[in-house]
Order: C-alpha cells, then structure tokens, then sequence
C-alpha cells in the first residue's frame, strides 16, 4: 500500500454497487477497503480487478451487524494503516413481506443490518474524522426510503431512517469539516434486477420516466463526486439516482 493515499472503506463491496464503488474510488487514488460478511471468493475477485486496473486495496471481513466488530476493524485500521477518509455504508438486505406476514427474525436482520450497521460504521468512523476535521460518509439509501413500496416495508423503514439519521449526524459532524449524504439509488441492473421476470421488469420500466434500469456505476460515479473535495460545500442531502422515479 501506498501510505500517504487516503483511506476509503466500503461496506458490502464484494458485488454490484459496493463492488462498482470500491473500483471507482480506487481509481481516484483511495486505498480502499473492500468489506464483505461471507463471500470472501467475490470480495478477492473485487480486489483482483482493483489492483489489475492499478489501484490499492485490502479485504477486510466483518459483518456490520456487530459493533463489536466494527469497532475492532476501525481501530485496526487506524493503527495499522491511519485515519479512514471516506466510509460508503452500502452493505444492505432485504427480506420482502406484506406486514402481517413478517417475521420477526426477517424484520430484525433488515433493521441490524441496513440501519443498524451503518449507524455503528458510522460512529467508528466520525471518532476518527472529527480528530482529522476532515472526511465524507456516504449512505447508500433507496428510492424506497423516500417513496414507500407495497411488501417492502422494513426495508422502507430502514433506509428512510438512515435518511433521519443522516440528517442529524451531518449536523452534529459540521463544525468539524466532515461530511455525511445519502445517496438513493432507483432500479439498478444487479443480481437482485437480474432476478426479475420481464412482466416484472416491464411493469417497473413503467414507472421510470426514463425509461431504463440504472448501472451500478451511475452510483458510484456519484460517491465518489461526495468523497472528493468538489463536493466540499454539500452535506445533509439525499441525493436520488433513480430516473425520475422518485422526484
């Protein structure tokens, strides 16, 4: 690693959008941490594309549900490798129910992980920032925290809180120069849109007044707008990426 890059760490990085991010802001000069929980074989194969495309990286497991674990990896980094510059909290999973079908153990990993986990990431994260007055914390949202959707309602509920959330540590966080926005993303061609039927597809194309899915790099083209200095005067803002379907 190159000691003087600064420091990036995506959660949830070793496929679609978190993947899409971690490359991007390798690219940019980060030395990006690539998070995964379980799936250390996609998580490597992200980071052989990164360093192949000449960027510096590291694999860093844990899962974001544990703030025990989450302390212990910020501290690590910070003593082995220095301050983290810019978190993008992107790990996420959804469990679709109609409410009175939802489990509690659906509902509880949806909350631990989508909410929970980014409010511990980005705890550990501040303490750092606010000793360097400087960072950027990106949430990665959904249009779904914004507009509400039928059968999604503890992730609705997720991702709208990480938008309360947001909206008050970016206060809290101000006067010390460190930044933290949300970004929310639409439809985005993943795994999870892979997954769709074409009658599913077609009826949710309808909705989008562009008329297409987003690429994971739509997304990440704007994380890493909000981790450069350009973007040094915005903080406290949702930013959706979604084709006009939410506006």
């Amino acid at each position: 690693m190159e000691q003087k890059k600064p420091i990036a760490l995506v959660t949830g990085a070793s496929r679609g959008i978190g993947a899409s991010i971690a490359l991007k802001l390798a690219q940019d000069g980060f030395h990006v941490f690539i998070n995964y929980s379980s799936n250390e074989a996609k998580a490597r194969e992200v980071l052989d594309i990164l360093t192949q495309q000449g960027g510096s990286g590291e694999l860093l497991g844990f899962d974001v549900s544990q703030s025990s674990q989450v302390d212990e990896k910020f501290d690590w980094i910070s003593k082995n490798r220095g301050p983290v510059s810019v978190l993008v909290n992107n790990a996420g999973v959804t469990v679709d129910s109609l409410l009175i079908r939802m489990k509690n153990h659906d509902l509880d990993k949806t909350l631990d992980i989508d909410l929970k986990g980014a409010i511990y990431c980005t705890r550990a994260a501040a303490k750092q920032m606010m000793r360097e007055r400087s960072g950027s914390i990106i949430q990665i949202s959904s249009v779904v925290g914004e507009s509400g959707n039928a059968g999604q309602s503890a992730y609705a509920a997720a991702k709208a809180g990480l938008i309360g959330f947001t909206k008050s540590v970016a206060k809290e966080l101000a006067s010390r120069h460190v930044r933290v926005n949300v970004v929310a993303p639409g439809f985005v061609s993943t795994d999870m849109t892979g997954a769709l039927t074409d009658t599913q597809k077609e009826a949710i194309l309808q909705t989008i007044p562009l008329g297409f899915f987003g690429a994971p790099e739509d997304i990440s083209s704007l994380v890493a707008f909000l981790a450069s200095p350009m973007s040094r005067y915005i903080t406290g803002q949702v930013i959706g990426v979604n084709g006009g379907m939410y506006m």
